[in-house]
């Protein structure tokens, strides 16, 4: 039965702005808030209906939603080679793992604390930001974010299309495999990218509930494929060959905690996106209980749980053909079967594309979308994504597992955890989770700071930002780092962004109050 509170549904209790400038939102008894219904927004340039907070009765994810996000996400192919990636930098199975596991415990932690936004009011992470770093400046770490989504969307999309090509090639034959060469690699390939960069498309433009849908079934589908491949080159080896009793190289001592820390850094870096657009999906929170026990269950466990059987296959392989084959879709194409090979196409497909759709177009497409509401919606800021991650060469950030884990992956979490300090602090250090719905898309309100812009947020941004990657060596950097000084930072990247951000935000925390009436 719903029940009647102050004249508003559902128990919902009429509740003003928290200080400051005339306003009104609702908040019910499960602590989430929505907009007035009796309110309305004048029209202006920094909102449109994707960016609007989602009603109450449209938060409808469950438990099962969130962990088959996270199952669905985790479940491809980076995530498969991750641990290959730190084998060989020279630990062995058992320490990659643990590696993985550490990291995405620790991830989840920003995971929870800026998702709770979302679920509270319904928000996507360019809008939350706004609060932090005001209306205009929240397009800074928005742009930050959407590059980096972009450059993963292309190198899922070139892994997407890369097991296109080889998988085909082993039904259509060798003139499929060497056909004439473009840019390096055979037309082939390139049309491979280009079609299964279609369907992604094709997806994304059927808009967030389709995700959603397509994300509940893909997921156990993933997981039967993975299992499948596990069972297949099992019985072919007859049990698992020498890697798991292949020692590290680094031992436990000072040359594995050299390797250990920026190694894990990177892996945090691998999730260090979702750790600020996760509000993006909680957003569509049924409740916080739904998105914490979902997000809980779904990323630490499936991604230790993934890297475990990567290593368990990648073993077989080992004791098949003589030497490990990390690659799924590598492995894959050696199957002599017809069908096991369609199976194996259909299931890298679906991995790549649930992990793709949500972690790479969802978080540029609200960004895109936050820059200029009036002219760029959710399936525009899409499209746009797409159009990038073609230009931008993914297939070289992906060739040397060094740079990748190191560069790539380290200087990434070093952005990133700034700017989930940043936002941590503000919501809940200085605004002990409160936010008033309607000035987040008001000019001239609370958050307009100076001229839409909260410069000591900016201020802080570049200052964590500089410490946590302005020591970056190896790689395109230089051997004694960008800034030598920093170069002891360097290995701790995401924590040093995430740490000096978090105390100085707050820090400055009182003339942030006195700006924003936060």
């Amino acid at each position: 039965m719903t029940d009647i509170v102050a004249g508003r549904p559902g128990g919902a209790s009429f509740e003003g702005p928290h200080d400051g400038p005339a306003g009104g939102q609702l908040a019910h008894p499960d602590g989430r808030v929505e907009l007035d219904p009796a309110g309305v927004l004048p029209p202006n340039g920094y909102t449109n209906d994707d960016l609007l907070p989602v009603p109450v009765a449209g938060r409808t994810w469950t438990t099962y939603n969130f962990l088959a996000l996270w199952v669905g996400m985790a479940h491809n192919i980076p995530s498969w080679t991750l641990a290959s990636g730190l084998v060989a930098l020279g630990m062995d199975w058992k320490q990659a793992v643990l590696t993985i596991a550490l990291a995405n415990v620790v991830v989840l932690v920003p995971m929870l604390l800026t998702g709770h936004a979302g679920t509270k009011y319904g928000i996507p992470f360019p809008v939350f930001a706004r609060a932090s770093f005001g209306l205009r400046g929240a397009n800074l770490p928005a742009l930050i974010r959407a590059a980096v989504a972009c450059a993963w969307f292309g190198i899922q999309t070139w892994i997407g299309g890369e097991g296109i090509f080889l998988l085909a090639g082993k039904l259509l034959g060798d003139g499929w495999r060497t056909a004439g060469e473009i840019g390096g690699h055979p037309w082939t390939q390139w049309l491979s990218f280009l079609v299964f960069w279609a369907i992604e498309m094709a997806v994304i433009a059927r808009g967030m509930e389709a995700l959603r849908r397509f994300e509940n079934w893909a997921a156990p589908f993933v997981i039967v494929g993975a299992l499948a491949l596990l069972a297949w080159i099992t019985v072919k080896a007859g049990g698992f060959g020498p890697l798991l009793d292949q020692p590290s190289r680094l031992g436990w001592d000072r040359d594995f905690w050299k390797v250990f820390f920026p190694a894990l850094m990177g892996m945090i870096g691998f999730w260090s996106t979702l750790s600020l657009n996760i509000p993006d999906f909680t957003r569509f929170g049924g409740s916080q209980r739904a998105q914490i026990r979902g997000q809980a269950l779904g990323l630490p466990t499936t991604m230790t749980l993934f890297a475990l059987l990567s290593v368990l296959v990648t073993s077989g392989s080992q004791a098949v053909y003589g030497e490990p084959v990390w690659d799924p879709i590598a492995l894959a194409a050696k199957m002599d079967n017809v069908a096991g090979t369609l199976f194996a196409l259909l299931v890298v497909l679906v991995a790549t594309l649930s992990v793709n759709i949500a972690a790479n177009v969802v978080s540029p497409a609200y960004d895109l979308a936050n820059l200029v509401p009036r002219w760029v919606n959710f399936r525009t800021g899409a499209l746009i994504t797409g159009v990038i991650g073609i230009v931008i060469f993914p297939w070289k950030l992906i060739a040397d597992p060094h740079v990748y884990i190191f560069t790539w992956l380290g200087v990434v979490g070093g952005l990133l955890g700034t700017v989930a300090g940043v936002l941590i602090a503000d919501y809940w250090i200085l605004r002990r989770t409160r936010l008033d719905l309607a000035d987040l898309y008001r000019p001239h309100g609370r958050y307009w700071y100076t001229g839409g812009w909260n410069w000591r947020a900016v201020a802080v941004l570049v200052v964590g930002g500089l410490l946590a990657v302005g020591g970056s060596y190896g790689g395109p950097f230089p051997a004694d780092g960008l800034i030598p000084v920093l170069k002891p930072l360097a290995d701790y990247g995401w924590a040093v962004g995430l740490g000096s951000a978090l105390l100085l935000h707050t820090a400055l925390g009182a003339g942030v109050r006195r700006t924003a009436g936060g």
